[in-house]
């Protein structure tokens, strides 16, 4: 505790005497200043115990006393010392009544007690406060330390929290709550999402305060208006994790040592160095490699304890692109994901087009206990997720969004912002069809970019008709030129070969059926198709010729 008036007048040595203010000496002091001054408050910073002797003041007059007194409560002296036997023999009634008016402690100091004395006391008093509060400070860095490398985050946050006496959370990058302590801590934590949220938009490292902390209500009570600091958690641009800290004051010197070494400890364990985040890369492009080589044996070996939880239940593969690329990709090989081990830790940085959507899988994974993978590519991102499992879920919200947010702005994928990523699911699959599910993927992928979306997912594909599939302007051109010697036929007016050979098709070939249809005689309609048959230099018996005729008519169709 640092000192007080009540400290000060314990003293044995001072032999101080309370005048006046009696009731107000547990404030505590600051700093003991001498001054003489009529008025020394443009001198005064609050919280000092004044020392004086009334050389120049008239101590006698009531008035002049109580405006005196008066300036120094309201520059926030804490006190005034009185040296007896120096100017006065005693303290004048004026300035007692005057100090006792005011509620101002008014101590008079004995002639023998000089006021270095009391200037060394209360320094020596401020300078054992500090040296109690460092050395609370590096015990509690101890204790917070041997909780981190033994219990966790979780044991970290509940040793924090003893430490300041009130409650800690840990937040991921989503503001999501991971953990809290004590455990009725979670409730106050979830609230403050949105101020975690916030935080995030500021450079690292931010700090907020959140609450002014004044309440007559325990801080376990949920009405109690806690002062919540929130601090960013990283090294990057973008923070990785938030901590909050609650309390019903602001914190001393020893809590504040105790809340920066949790600030240090908690960026450590979530922040991966970047050695260790290169080696976990080329660990998991090696786990992809083999799974894509037929090598699920080999893959399950290598991946460990790190991946190989992922490996023993059905996995999906997602394989994204950022939406302003131009051209489809051929398909991976095991080289070009190990070549992605050796890409640059800057995920979060606004130049990766994957820094959020690996965030968010990666949050969510961390949040259900899961395993995931992931892996740049080049202008691409691998991953494999749990089926069915929250990393996998959080993919398709994370898309989702983005899509919802691009309808509002009128634009569609590929338009605006050219970071934004496209991404292919698989099926489910084991280690041994990897393959085929990273072909699975790759299909979703491209059919996302042909229907304008941020997400498919393979299961998709067999929902609807193929037609969509088709909207290509390659397909598209093939069908125009397959069916323009037709088209410029009909334009002549020598018949109508275009509509009587989509009646045809229709009708899987029966005359009679399509004549109908047209309103002419059936061998009226054998004439037409010997004609289309002519023009274009194909046979109509030929299951192939039928079957792309019928497409391109779908396709021009459509236009």
């Amino acid at each position: 505790m640092p000192p007080t008036l009540a400290s000060l007048v314990h003293h044995s040595a001072l032999k101080l005497t309370v005048r006046a203010g009696g009731g107000r000496l547990d404030v505590p002091v600051r700093w003991a200043h001498v001054s003489e001054l009529a008025d020394p408050v443009p001198y005064m910073e609050g919280g000092e115990l004044l020392l004086i002797t009334a050389l120049k003041l008239d101590a006698e007059d009531p008035e002049a006393m109580r405006q005196y007194v008066r300036r120094l409560a309201k520059a926030g002296v804490v006190g005034l010392g009185f040296a007896v036997g120096v100017n006065y023999e005693e303290i004048p009634g004026a300035l007692v009544d005057a100090a006792e008016e005011e509620g101002l402690p008014l101590l008079e100091v004995p002639r023998r007690t000089p006021f270095l004395a009391i200037s060394k006391a209360v320094s020596a008093a401020i300078a054992a406060d500090q040296y109690r509060a460092v050395t609370a400070g590096f015990a509690a860095q101890r204790e917070l330390t041997r909780q981190a490398l033994t219990e966790g985050p979780e044991g970290l946050l509940g040793a924090l929290a003893a430490q300041v006496n009130g409650w800690a959370a840990l937040y991921d990058a989503s503001g999501a709550v991971v953990a809290a302590a004590p455990e009725w801590a979670g409730r106050r934590a979830a609230r403050l999402t949105a101020e975690v949220e916030r935080l995030r938009e500021r450079p690292a490292p931010a700090s907020a305060v959140v609450g002014s902390g004044a309440a007559d209500r325990p801080l376990s009570d949920d009405r109690h208006d806690d002062r919540i600091e929130l601090h960013s958690l990283g090294t990057g641009r973008h923070p990785r994790a938030a901590l909050a800290v609650g309390t019903a004051s602001a914190p001393g010197t020893a809590e504040r040592y105790a809340v920066h070494a949790a600030i240090a400890l908690l960026t450590l364990t979530t922040e991966r160095s970047r050695p260790l985040y290169a080696a976990q890369q080329r660990i998991g492009a090696a786990v992809l490699r083999m799974l894509l080589a037929g090598e699920p044996d080999h893959a399950r070996a290598v991946a460990g304890d790190l991946y190989g939880d992922l490996l023993d239940a059905p996995f999906r593969v997602i394989v994204a692109e950022a939406a302003s690329a131009s051209r489809p990709h051929a398909d991976a090989s095991a080289r070009g994901a190990a070549g992605a081990a050796d890409a640059p830790h800057a995920r979060v940085e606004a130049a990766d087009p994957f820094g959020g959507l690996v965030e968010a899988i990666e949050s969510a994974a961390a949040r259900a206990g899961e395993a995931v993978l992931a892996v740049p590519e080049g202008d691409r991102l691998m991953a494999l997720v749990k089926d069915g499992g929250a990393a996998a879920a959080a993919c398709a919200r994370y898309a989702t969004a983005r899509e919802g947010a691009r309808a509002e702005d009128g634009a569609g994928p590929g338009t605006g912002d050219e970071g934004e990523p496209v991404v292919g699911l698989s099926a489910p699959a084991g280690p041994i069809a990897a393959a085929a599910a990273y072909r699975q993927a790759q299909q979703a992928l491209s059919v996302a970019r042909r229907r304008g979306r941020f997400f498919v997912e393979h299961e998709q594909l067999a929902a609807g008709s193929v037609l969509p599939l088709l909207a290509d302007d390659a397909v598209k051109a093939f069908a125009d030129g397959l069916l323009r010697a037709l088209h410029e036929h009909d334009a002549t007016g020598r018949g109508d070969l275009v509509a009587s050979l989509r009646a045809w098709l229709s009708r899987h070939g029966q005359w009679d059926a399509a004549a109908a249809d047209l309103g002419v005689h059936r061998h009226t309609l054998r004439y037409r198709m010997r004609r289309v048959e002519e023009i274009l230099g194909r046979s109509l018996d030929d299951p192939d010729v039928r079957m792309e005729l019928w497409l391109a008519l779908k396709t021009t169709s459509t236009d």
